[in-house]
């Protein structure tokens, strides 16, 4: 193990030299072994106010607020309230989802892993009331079925955000108060927030934004629909969040001895539940709330997190007792995950991060013409096609949500094999894979991070 592996200078030195090569504005960082605790951080909350991050900045730490969604749940089922595999309607009669059998068996199960077949990227504004979650979720019985119930995964935030329906019917409390009774407060997070008139506060980074090799710039819009809480609507700082991955370190127990959560709940969560439909992404498998990473034999769990402008990354390695949180506010964050998080768990944990998808040298002659079409889910349709440069896909977002209203957006599909292909944004050095696949019924789709269907 190195010398450097908690040694606040060296990784504030580190942090500071690789944010200004991946040009993030601000960011910090937490790592958590045994019972000490790194935290350091560098840049700018706002290029325009220049106003300094420190460990207490808050960063909005996006659908790294699904595991703790999970952790409502899973409190619930200690609790004797709440069964994984009851029919969701048994909790929620007034359910009415677009797919009658999807509305009469999907459970709290397929939500908490991604699996129930709900278009996930609904965003819909149902205004800041105490009921934006209610209406939200009668507003599902508009948005067609990605896939039938349980054919495949594909990441959902509509499913979180039902989930959190689940959560409020079962406590009597909108999910904002849940979660501050079940997790906030007995955890003593004082930096943990939901909502903009409580972040604002605290000292808080804002999203940026950028095209290619342009420079940030602040986005327009702060924060998603209120409605989108639980499935990504948390604001907390680095040090929060490394309690609350020192619980699940703990087997469900608080730094004060307060236990939050069973161990058998904690073992659950990290349990494997689903396969993902191929092995190129960075998780091979899902649990309950966590995502769970092989890197090169090591087991982990974790969690990224995006909304407008800002993106997190959170990962914990139970067998070492290690937990290590990355907080940004725009720029090429992924390609600083990737670079830091590789240096890092190297060097204190004698780790070697797995390599994501990269094109060979050489790629292979590959015809697109049996996967050319058009794709469509909701919020994005994919178009694919061969022109005389080679393989190309075309994002087109439909999205009207602010702040999620993006260009179009047109890559080289670069062959990894038959039907695997690595696309990446212009500036990014980080590859991401979209793969061709076909349901068991033959149904072809294509997997970009969600799994999209091919329109006929």
């Amino acid at each position: 193990m190195s010398t450097t592996a908690l040694d606040r200078d060296h990784w504030s030195r580190r942090l500071a030299d690789l944010a200004t090569r991946h040009r993030v504005p601000g960011a910090a960082l937490g790592v958590a072994q045994g019972a000490e605790t790194l935290e350091v951080a560098v840049g700018v909350t706002n290029v325009e106010t220049g106003v300094d991050v420190t460990t207490d900045t808050l960063f909005q730490i996006g659908s790294v607020s699904k595991v703790w969604t999970a952790s409502l749940a899973m409190a619930l089922v200690d609790g004797g309230k709440l069964d994984l595999d009851e029919p969701v309607v048994s909790y929620l009669p007034e359910l009415v989802l677009v797919d009658h059998e999807m509305t009469a068996r999907v459970t709290m199960r397929h939500l908490l892993t991604h699996t129930s077949g709900i278009d996930g990227d609904f965003f819909h504004d149902t205004g800041r009331g105490d009921d934006c979650v209610e209406q939200y979720v009668a507003a599902l019985a508009t948005v067609p079925a990605n896939h039938p119930l349980g054919a495949t995964w594909s990441y959902c935030n509509a499913g979180y955000i039902l989930a959190g329906r689940v959560i409020e019917k079962l406590t009597g409390q909108v999910w904002d108060a849940a979660l501050r009774d079940v997790l906030v407060t007995p955890l003593g997070l004082d930096h943990t927030v939901t909502l903009p008139e409580e972040a604002l506060l605290h000292r808080a980074a804002v999203g940026h934004v950028h095209e290619g090799d342009e420079p940030p710039r602040r986005a327009q819009v702060w924060v998603l629909p209120r409605s989108a809480g639980p499935a990504g609507l948390i604001a907390s700082t680095v040090g929060d969040v490394l309690t609350f991955a020192r619980m699940h370190l703990s087997d469900g127990v608080a730094a004060d001895g307060t236990r939050v959560l069973t161990a058998q709940s904690v073992a659950a969560m990290q349990t494997e539940q689903v396969r993902l439909p191929h092995p190129y992404s960075k998780s091979d498998s899902w649990g309950l709330g966590w995502c769970r990473l092989d890197w090169n034999g090591h087991r982990l769990v974790g969690h990224d997190g995006g909304t407008i402008g800002q993106f997190s990354f959170l990962r914990v390695l139970p067998d070492l007792d290690l937990a290590v949180v990355l907080l940004t506010n725009g720029g090429q964050a992924l390609d600083l995950y990737h670079e830091l998080f590789r240096e890092l768990f190297r060097d204190v944990a004698g780790v070697e991060m797995a390599a994501p998808v990269t094109p060979p040298v050489e790629p292979p002659a590959v015809d697109v013409s049996a996967h050319a079409g058009r794709y469509q889910r909701t919020g994005v349709r994919f178009e694919v096609w061969q022109d005389e440069a080679g393989p190309r896909l075309r994002m087109i977002s439909t999205d009207t949500t602010p702040g999620l209203d993006r260009a179009p957006k047109d890559y080289a599909l670069v062959p990894v094999t038959e039907n695997v292909f690595a696309v990446r944004d212009p500036g990014a050095e980080t590859w991401s894979p979209v793969v061709f696949y076909e349901l068991a019924d033959g149904t072809p789709y294509l997997h970009f991070g969600r799994a999209t269907p091919k329109l006929a």
